[in-house]
């Protein structure tokens, strides 16, 4: 077997495992704690656990200045309860301005703080949007964020010490 397959079948099975049980975990306490967030975090942790994006405290800085800023510019232009662009099947010029200016405050506090953690940017988004809206909707990212940040690192260094192991005793083949 070819170390990229290898690779690849290891992110398939953790990655799978890891989001179905949040998806699982939402659906048992009535929340969707499974939203696109989730994916490219859950990447960067599993596929690239070294990387300065995977780092606990930059993942966790990020999240919350995304949902800060998204927070933010849902009060500054009167989005806070305004239907989401999938309930409207279209976004609004201040739903497009709420974005866009989440998102680039987002990034601006991501520099300020070196907190460089990318998929924050669409946590900024999926509040502004209105998906992930002010209370079930966001407490549902928010448990799913908090638990890939949890969980991911755990599965990676769990399966970097098989790996590791399985070398040591040369069953790597």
């Amino acid at each position: 077997m070819t170390a990229r397959l290898v690779a690849g079948a290891r992110l398939f099975f953790l990655s799978a495992f890891l989001l179905a049980g949040i998806g699982a975990f939402g659906r048992v306490v009535g929340w969707v704690a499974l939203t696109t967030t989730l994916g490219p975090t859950a990447y960067l942790l599993l596929a690239h656990p070294g990387s300065v994006g995977a780092r606990l405290r930059s993942a966790v800085l990020a999240h919350a200045s995304a949902v800060a800023a998204g927070l933010a510019c849902l009060a500054a232009f009167g989005l806070w309860d305004h239907p989401s662009i999938v309930v409207q099947n279209h976004d609004t010029a201040r739903q497009i301005g709420a974005q866009a200016l989440a998102v680039g405050l987002t990034l601006f506090l991501l520099e300020m703080l070196d907190a460089h953690h990318p998929p924050a940017a669409a946590t900024a988004l999926l509040i502004t949007s209105g998906i992930s809206r002010p209370g079930p909707p966001l407490y549902g990212m928010l448990t799913g964020l908090a638990l890939v940040l949890a969980i991911a690192p755990l599965l990676a260094r769990a399966a970097s010490n098989t790996a590791a192991r399985r070398g040591r005793d040369g069953d790597g083949s």
